[in-house]
């Protein structure tokens, strides 16, 4: 019996959010495309210890799942991205534009692209980041203020 060829590539095909969590991404933008991913088929990238991340990345957008135990220090930092943070589960605690800023369970954080902040994890914390234009640090690995 012959395999069909398409159907075998299509059922082959990683998705979208795989291929970026292994780094092989070229952080040229992408076409769009149609996924239906499940968080828990996603591996954990664990930054450190205290700090893991899953991603799923469209063409103009990336959506980042973060995963941060409480005492978890993100460095001060800054990206051309512009970012909005939704805190699922927990709380941070942000320095940025010269203020200190708790953002809870159910609140979101507007970052402008080029602002530097930090945060901290207050409790064991989840939270999904959502960046345009993806990042490309995160996708090519080289977010070295994370390992």
């Amino acid at each position: 019996m012959k395999k069909n060829k398409a159907a075998t590539k299509k059922q082959t095909r990683k998705p979208v959010s795989q291929v970026a969590l292994k780094g092989t991404v070229s952080a040229k933008p992408r076409k769009a495309e149609l996924c239906h991913i499940a968080w828990n088929s996603i591996p954990v990238e664990e930054l450190s210890s205290l700090l893991g991340r899953q991603l799923v990345v469209g063409q103009n957008v990336m959506l980042a799942r973060v995963l941060l135990k409480k005492g978890c220090i993100v460095p001060e930092h800054s990206h051309p991205n512009e970012q909005l943070t939704y805190i699922l589960a927990g709380a941070l605690k942000f320095w940025i534009d010269g203020k200190t800023i708790v953002v809870n369970t159910g609140e979101v954080l507007t970052i402008p692209p080029n602002m530097p902040h930090k945060a901290e994890a207050l409790e064991d914390t989840v939270d999904l980041d959502i960046f345009n234009p993806p990042r490309a640090d995160w996708m090519n690995g080289t977010d070295a203020y994370l390992r």
